[in-house]
């Protein structure tokens, strides 16, 4: 897809733009190629700067399979800039370390653990959403991301997280010291008086939560993962 002038991948693009995003009339688009890119390139310089982030994931949600480089060559130019905001799976992020992010990508592209990377996605969608964020429920995507890869180490679909650590430390691959902290972890989300229960709303929850579980829980599936070689 090429938006230049005179191309005609700019009446494709303006129209999934006029339609989806803009959400207006497709006939109010200019008639002229030259006055489409016009009005979209005084969108872009003039919107508020969530909005640039809104038509940057826009963009990439829905042009990336044609332009497989574009996550690439943004997230470039977002790393010279030093802005705050990575592209990760298609959702523009406030997670910068290209470890981090490296790590978040893989996971998500994994199939063989399909139920892991469809937690850990959806756990990212709703940290991203920077209209309605939620939080509480990101955190929970991301605990049950560790919940299902926890269930495959231990060859329980029952199995819950401490039986899968319990089962690594009777292996001697996993540390006693280091199976109790990921359990108490686990006990903070889980138990009634933890972020998991239905009952509760706490409104001190805060992407710095959401973000630091996400990364954690995806870290140790990737460690769980490894335990299975």
């Amino acid at each position: 897809m090429y938006v230049q002038h005179g191309s005609p991948g700019i009446n494709a693009f303006s129209r999934d733009l006029w339609f989806y995003f803009f959400k207006r009339p497709i006939d109010t688009r200019p008639q002229y190629s030259s006055d489409k890119l016009k009005q979209i390139r005084q969108y872009f310089f003039e919107c508020k700067w969530n909005e640039v982030y809104d038509f940057i994931e826009f963009v990439v949600s829905n042009y990336s399979r044609s332009m497989r480089n574009l996550p690439d060559l943004l997230n470039r130019v977002l790393e010279r800039e030093s802005a705050g905001y990575r592209i990760i799976s298609g959702h523009v992020v406030d997670i910068t370390s290209k470890q981090e992010v490296e790590m978040l990508e893989e996971a998500m592209r994994d199939t063989r653990f399909a139920g892991v990377a469809a937690h850990l996605t959806r756990a990212l969608e709703l940290l991203s959403d920077r209209e309605h964020p939620d939080y509480r429920n990101s955190i929970k995507e991301s605990v049950s991301a560790v919940e299902s890869m926890a269930r495959i180490v231990a060859e329980n679909p029952k199995a819950t997280l401490p039986d899968a650590l319990k089962a690594l430390e009777k292996n001697g691959r996993l540390h006693t010291a280091l199976k109790d902290g990921f359990v108490k972890l686990y006990g903070y989300t889980s138990d009634e008086q933890g972020i998991r229960h239905a009952m509760l709303d706490e409104p001190e929850i805060t992407a710095a939560d959401a973000r630091f579980f996400l990364l954690s829980c995806t870290s140790f599936a990737q460690y769980l993962k490894a335990q299975l070689a």
